[in-house]
């Protein structure tokens, strides 16, 4: 449609007018953030259905975001919603002039008759907010690409973090009162307190999950070792533990072995097949039947396996990103540290540093996406040259102390038997024979301790350390004249045992990882 300027005598397109003002103005629905607000005011059910969705910064208006902190402090403190409520606390909050006083608040409540589809408007103004937030990070990627001195891995990363914040609804908020921690604090304790069994994820030893009450959110895991420890044994016990047993969605990050080699693990350990029969595929028709009725249970594990070699600290945050938006990941296991790259502008510097900017990474992932990291790190060789034990230190930790800075928990696999010691350093002098030690030598958040893992080398698999694993134990039931221990009767078949145990891929002569 087309008018006369009546100053100039010019025509206008009043359709291009409209396009030209679609393209200044922010997105926003103003008339939906009246009418939410006005219902929260005269219905308290709306204010229990959005709650939880719409934020302060949610609002285009700045009056509509100062009404929306006072209903929400309000909600809070568990004090009435309504006209009168909402007036005075912006009054305490000395807003109420900047709204429009109270009759701008009366207008509000006028414009509905009830909280009807208020969830509804609410999502949508929520959408509004994400298309603004969209439009403010991409200007502030356009302005960093255009600065010559910006490194663009560095760029990537944090164009990257910007979305998936935006993605979970996470925007970044300022900082938090005292009195919102401590009810957040509170409310996580009484959690815990009604919930059974472990506050964190489990990890199937149960010696160590009562150590840790399981592995805490956002924490970072450090577990060390000299190599022919059994680091990628033990870590692929745990996920296995994990993602068949609890159903927990696992993260496994493989640097070293391709992703067949630790499936074929996985396979070998869940059917009793040996790993040189699945290589050559010379199976008997029972052995067929066998690996397709028990692979079903690892098949439906969720269990994300990637091999990428020398990944970058910067891929790895990427890719970590995407499984905890597509699959819900609530652990991440990387094997090893050492064989990550810091990538982006941290290329030619020296190793100490690069491995810092690894760790400091980690840490930083593991906060952001509320999930506990297990990075497995090598140790030096300080630990074959020293003479008397050989358990590892914390000094032993390999090229950087930022390791041991940044974990929340450092701990170590120690092998006796590895170095020829038949017996433990303790008053007992119990034989060392099929056993390992898991060392706490870090613990932010809980104590120290040094707690005793099974150790099945031809499986390649570590496992809890029953009452009836120590020969001494053996000796002294038989002592006493319990019924002997040995006894086979009530054992179970070879496919039940063999049907539970990890990692069955290692010949006799084979050395875990």
């Amino acid at each position: 449609m087309e008018k006369i300027n009546p100053i100039q005598g010019v025509k206008i397109d009043k359709s291009n007018i409209i396009q030209l003002e679609k393209g200044k103005i922010p997105p926003q629905a103003i008339d939906l953030e009246e009418a939410v607000l006005g219902a929260m005011m005269i219905d308290k059910k709306g204010v229990d259905e959005i709650i939880d969705i719409l934020h302060p910064d949610a609002f285009y208006k700045d009056a509509h975001k100062y009404i929306y902190e006072a209903v929400v402090q309000l909600f809070e403190t568990s004090e009435p919603i309504d006209l009168l409520t909402v007036s005075a606390q912006l009054k305490k909050n000395k807003r109420l002039e900047s709204v429009g006083g109270d009759f701008y608040l009366i207008q509000l409540t006028k414009k509905v008759s009830s909280s009807a589809h208020i969830e509804f408007h609410a999502r949508i103004i929520l959408q509004k907010y994400i298309q603004r937030s969209l439009i403010k990070i991409s200007s502030e990627i356009i302005e960093d690409a255009y600065d010559e001195g910006t490194d663009v891995f560095d760029l990537l990363d944090n164009a990257e973090a910007k979305l998936y914040e935006v993605t979970q609804g996470n925007i970044k908020k300022s900082s938090e009162t005292a009195q919102s921690l401590v009810i957040q604090a509170k409310k996580k304790i009484e959690e815990i307190s009604n919930k059974e069994g472990l506050s964190g994820i489990p990890s199937g030893f149960d010696k160590l999950d009562k150590l840790t009450s399981g592995w805490q959110p956002s924490d970072l895991i450090i577990v060390a070792a000299r190599p022919g420890m059994g680091k990628t044994a033990l870590t692929l016990s745990m996920a296995r533990n994990m993602a068949v047993n609890s159903n927990i969605p696992v993260a496994f990050f493989s640097l070293e072995m391709s992703s067949v080699q630790l499936i074929t693990r996985l396979i070998s350990s869940e059917t009793g097949l040996s790993s040189e029969k699945l290589r050559t595929g010379k199976l008997e028709k029972h052995e067929w039947e066998q690996l397709n009725v028990k692979v079903k249970s690892l098949e439906s594990a969720p269990l994300f396996i990637d091999d990428t070699p020398s990944l970058s600290i910067f891929d790895l945050r990427a890719k970590a990103r995407r499984l905890a938006s597509q699959h819900g990941i609530r652990m991440i296991i990387i094997d090893y540290l050492q064989l990550m790259t810091a990538g982006g502008s941290q290329k030619g510097g020296n190793r100490e540093q690069e491995i810092s900017t690894i760790s400091r990474n980690l840490k930083a992932l593991a906060k952001e996406l509320n999930v506990p990291v297990i990075a497995l790190s090598q140790l030096s060789r300080a630990v074959e040259t020293r003479g008397g034990s050989k358990r590892p230190l914390l000094s032993d930790l390999r090229e950087s102390g930022a390791i041991e800075q940044d974990a929340d928990i450092v701990s170590f696999i120690y092998r006796p038997e590895y170095y020829k010691i038949e017996e433990w350093d303790d008053e007992e002098r119990s034989p060392t024979q099929g056993q390992g030690e898991f060392i706490v030598a870090k613990h932010r958040n809980g104590g120290l301790e040094n707690i005793r893992l099974k150790f099945i080398g031809h499986l390649g698999k570590f496992d809890n350390l029953d009452d009836f694993d120590s020969p001494f134990e053996f000796q002294s039931k038989m002592n006493d004249g319990d019924e002997n221990p040995f006894s086979t009767k009530d054992l179970p078949s070879a496919d039940e045992a063999f049907g539970s145990s990890m990692n069955n891929d290692f010949d006799d002569n084979d050395v875990p990882f």
